[in-house]
């Protein structure tokens, strides 16, 4: 019987011809459960959620628990909202997030190891009137304020996105997920879970993100596709006694821009390329490098599968893009900007070059540092910063400057020897005045988030006054 939900439609499909498949396994190669068994399991935890009305938001808190497929289920069926939550995420901000979505309850394990719990929460408002399209998904994205603030989706959308990017990258039922990206981030809930659900890809579930550890059980479980993050590859590439990866044939690298060289050298010591992905919380995937070129940075390839592009000033030579297909989300939450994202239509604040090859993500508007009332791209002082010999990454942000508004610092990843001295004389040769950075700070490694990504606000913080 065909339900009005799409993705549970899809699901009935897969447990109907897949139910004694594998559909979740460990990182020893065992199953954890079937596909059967996620349906058994969603009915069981259909019993704890029955009094909550339709359209209540239940955040979900787990990590990447077996049982998510399962609680998704669950309240898809009781036509709840849920809103994921990462594991790493602040208790202010947590806080904030669930009084802000208006939740009436949190899954979270009571426990190390143990089966995720359901709390109700006391302060819970009431229910949001979600009107003519309720959500069934509602993903926390950082927008430009302090503030969380959500984007709504529903099912349909869900399952666009899904079916984008598993034709795009031809992924299928044959093949077996690697997950140890985050499941309650955009990336993870699109590449492994929906996946797992609408298409019947089974997956195998990893709680253990040290690197090493997660190429010994990239081996050891016979993963045939991994998305990952640049800081996996980077780290790989750094390691010696690798395991041999027999059964791999898909890399993805997501969250951050993948650096070349890195990939370059992945490729020299598996066998294997990377493929870039580029995507955004409130449209899924935009694009996807097909052929693995990995020939510039940023290079991030063509539109995904049932995506459209459209440059927003076609005539400059990096613009901001308008991204359109059924899998753009409905809107933000609890304040709507239409002229951003709504009615299939949303517009990243990534600034991108258009070339016969493909796209390639050049900065952001909201990174342009202003200096003395002129404006600096990081991305071209990076690109400097990386013809200098023994620079292998670079990462450039603004400062607080008291008597020119903003001043350029860089933090770069270098070969042993390379002085800030030196580094800061390169610069001065070529870049105008108001580009060279004030410092360059040398690290071992630039500063990520759990998601993978290169946040300037961050370093600004973390280097400011040095």
């Amino acid at each position: 019987m065909k339900s009005s939900d799409a993705l549970l439609d899809a699901w009935r499909r897969t447990v109907g011809r897949a139910k004694d498949s594998p559909a979740i396994l460990n990182t020893h190669g065992e199953v954890v459960q079937k596909f059967s068994e996620i349906d058994d399991r969603a009915r069981d935890f259909e019993t704890n959620i029955e009094t909550f009305k339709a359209g209540s938001v239940i955040a979900i808190q787990i990590g990447n628990h077996e049982d998510w497929a399962s609680i998704l289920i669950a309240c898809l069926r009781r036509r709840l909202v849920v809103l994921p939550l990462e594991q790493s995420i602040g208790d202010q901000q947590r806080d904030a997030a669930l009084k802000i979505c208006g939740a009436k309850a949190v899954v979270s394990p009571v426990a190390s190891g143990s089966s995720p719990a359901l709390i109700q929460l006391k302060t819970a408002g009431a229910a949001a009137n979600w009107g003519e399209h309720p959500p069934s998904l509602l993903k926390l994205t950082s927008g430009t304020t302090a503030a969380p603030r959500a984007v709504q989706f529903r099912s349909e959308q869900l399952l666009a996105d899904c079916n984008q990017i598993c034709d795009t990258m031809g992924i299928s039922d044959v093949d077996l997920n690697f997950g140890v990206i985050p499941i309650s981030h955009s990336y993870g809930f699109s590449n492994l879970l929906t996946p797992l659900i609408a298409r019947g890809v089974p997956m195998v579930l990893s709680r253990d993100r040290l690197p090493r550890a997660v190429l010994a059980d990239l081996a050891g479980t016979n993963a045939t596709v991994f998305p990952g993050m640049p800081v996996f590859y980077q780290a790989f590439c750094e390691m010696e006694d690798i395991p041999v990866l027999p059964k791999l044939r898909l890399c993805i690298s997501a969250g951050a821009p993948l650096v070349t060289a890195v990939a370059q050298q992945f490729r020299q010591k598996f066998g294997l390329p990377i493929h870039s992905f580029y995507g955004a919380s409130e449209c899924g995937g935009i694009c996807y490098d097909r052929d693995a070129q990995n020939g510039e940075d940023g290079f991030v390839g063509h539109a995904m599968e049932g995506v459209a592009i459209e440059m927003v000033d076609p005539d400059a030579s990096a613009s901001r893009i308008r991204v359109r297909s059924a899998a753009v989300g409905d809107g933000y939450f609890p304040e709507s900007d239409e002229a951003k994202l709504g009615g299939g239509l949303f517009v990243p604040d990534d600034l991108l070059n258009k070339t016969a090859n493909g796209f390639r993500i050049v900065g952001r508007t909201s990174d342009v540092i202003n200096v003395a009332g002129k404006k600096v791209n990081p991305a071209e002082v990076e690109a400097h910063l990386l013809r200098f010999s023994g620079v292998r990454q670079a990462v450039v942000f603004g400062r607080a400057s008291i008597l020119r508004n903003e001043e350029v610092a860089a933090c770069v990843v270098a070969s042993p020897g390379v002085s800030e001295g030196e580094i800061l004389e390169f610069c001065r040769r070529e870049l105008s005045g108001w580009q060279v950075p004030k410092r360059v700070f040398i690290v071992d490694a630039v500063p990520v988030t759990e998601r993978g990504k290169i946040s300037r606000r961050e370093l600004a913080r973390r280097f400011a006054g040095l």
